[in-house]
């Protein structure tokens, strides 16, 4: 059953479950058929993405007016996205910034960060925040500057702190999913401007080794 933050006529926050696209695809089920399954809703428009391996707070539009809003926030930069991870190893110093160059291979949908710019090459920026550590792994809060493709996932890894899980950036172990979650979205209601702040937190698995922020 899809877990729904919040709804409006407007738009609906939910919580995309892991194994899902975010979008309607030649491949895979989508969220979307779920959205559409709830009272009133005739249309669903997404207007960003999580991977298919990461779950957590997603924003749809329902009508084109709010799709076309939150579409200019997201290529403005005005909708602020906030993650939490668990990684392998402590981040030094426990708060900071990276900043990077990320080039994309869509051959093999990798990114992998390089040391000069060229055609396709994209500079990526996040900071972070060490909340915890249990036993060589690190749970960190990121609130994301850009929005590339898998952007925490290899600028974490190429520092050697692949995230939990994530065999395809570097990490051993034996975690059945990949410890990222979208933990809060901000942005301005597309409707009457009203700033909404929502979010949720991950649970179970390798999550429960850790205190949740409040």
């Amino acid at each position: 059953m899809l877990e729904v933050l919040y709804s409006d006529k407007s738009i609906a926050v939910i919580v995309k479950p892991v194994g899902l696209l975010s979008e309607d695809g030649a491949v895979g089920e989508s969220v979307c058929p779920l959205i559409r399954e709830m009272p009133g809703v005739r249309e669903v428009y997404p207007v960003h993405r999580l991977d298919r391996a990461v779950g957590g707070v997603m924003v749809y539009a329902l009508t084109k007016k709010a799709a076309a809003a939150l579409s200019a926030a997201v290529a403005e930069n005005k909708l602020q996205k906030v993650y939490l991870a668990v990684v392998h190893g402590t981040p030094e110093p426990p708060a900071g910034e990276y900043t990077d160059l990320l080039f994309k291979d869509a051959r093999k949908n990798k990114s992998y960060v390089v040391t000069r710019e060229r055609k396709g090459v994209k500079r990526a920026s996040l900071a972070y925040e060490t909340l915890d550590t249990v036993g060589g792994l690190s749970l960190v809060r990121i609130t994301l500057h850009t929005g590339r493709s898998h952007q925490i996932r290899v600028q974490f890894s190429s520092r050697k702190m692949p995230l939990v899980g994530d065999g395809k950036y570097g990490a051993v172990d034996h975690a059945k999913e990949i410890c990222l979650f979208s933990h809060a979205l901000t942005f301005s209601h597309p409707e009457n401007g009203r700033e909404m702040h929502i979010s949720a937190l991950p649970s179970g698995g390798e999550w429960s080794r850790f205190s949740m922020p409040k």
